[in-house]
Parts: C-alpha cells; sequence; structure tokens
C-alpha cells in the first residue's frame, strides 16, 4: 500500500515539475526579442520631430504675489436715503420696526403716557438721543440707520412727538 502512495506522489510532483517548465518556456519564448521591440518603441517616440525637452516641458507656471499686495481704500456702500423724506416717511422706513411694537421699552407711537416723560426734557434733548443714540438703552443713532441726515432725523421725532400728544 505504501508502494501505490509512493507512485502516487512521484507522479504528482512530476506532473507539477512538468506544468512548471512548460510555463517557463513559454514565458521566455513570448518575451524572446522584448529588447528589440523596447528599441523600436523607444525610436518611435523620440523620432516623432518633438524633443524630449518639449515633451516634458511644464504644463503651467506659477507666480507668486507680493508680500504686500497693494489695496485700493474699502469703500463702505451706504443707502442713500432718498432727499426730501418727510417725518412719516423716515419713521415708516426706519423707527416703526421698534416704536410700534414697543421692541426693548421703545416707547410705542401714540402712547401718550409714556411719551410724556420724553416730551417733558424738549426736543432738543430728543433730538440728541435720536440722532446720538441713547447710552444705556436700546435706542441707537439715527435709529440704526447711519444714511439718514439730521434733517430727516429730526423730522422723524417731531412726527412721533406729534403722533404722540
Amino acid at each position: 500500500m505504501t508502494e501505490k502512495r509512493y507512485s502516487k506522489n512521484v507522479w504528482i510532483f512530476l506532473g507539477i515539475s512538468v506544468v512548471l517548465m512548460l510555463f517557463s518556456f513559454a514565458l521566455v519564448s513570448h518575451h524572446r526579442g522584448a529588447p528589440e521591440r523596447i528599441q523600436q518603441q523607444r525610436g518611435a517616440l523620440l523620432g516623432t520631430g518633438s524633443s524630449v525637452a518639449e515633451r516634458l516641458k511644464p504644463v503651467g507656471e506659477v507666480e507668486i504675489a507680493p508680500a504686500e499686495p497693494q489695496r485700493e481704500p474699502v469703500k463702505i456702500a451706504v443707502a442713500a436715503t432718498p432727499p426730501g423724506r418727510d417725518g412719516q416717511q423716515v419713521y415708516q422706513s426706519s423707527c416703526a420696526a421698534c416704536h410700534d411694537a414697543g421692541i426693548a421699552g421703545a416707547p410705542k407711537l401714540g402712547d401718550k403716557g409714556r411719551w410724556a416723560k420724553h416730551i417733558a426734557k424738549g426736543l432738543d434733548t430728543l433730538y440728541a438721543g435720536a440722532v446720538n443714540g441713547v447710552p444705556g438703552s436700546a435706542m441707537p443713532a439715527r435709529g440704526g440707520n447711519p444714511a439718514l441726515s439730521d434733517a430727516e432725523v429730526k423730522a422723524a421725532v417731531d412726527y412721533m412727538v406729534a403722533q404722540s400728544k
């Protein structure tokens, strides 16, 4: 029994060896003449009329900007207020958002009780607060619209006072 087993193993070994030798033979015969083919292909590449340096030149160039680019002064565009607006128009465009709803303690338009104490301080005080803002309150300068002129702000104050007397 061991003789059959030994014989079987020998035949397997010989079969594998034959297959490997055939594979090696096929590989060598396939690559025979490869150096000549490689030289022909290189010749075809080099002989196209373009030089190696030309084919290998960079596709693009990088330019590095100077350390401090020259800048133009920044121009802040502020929406210009149309000339000649009356107090009601200014109020509607800039003041109504807070004074219609009483936001952040702003006296509501037409609330005579809340406006009475402000009116008692005088128009000059009201004008100054509207133009420059009121410190310690949510009232911003010019009602938050820096494009308003002093005359337009004063016209809006006059409108609000007239509506609240």
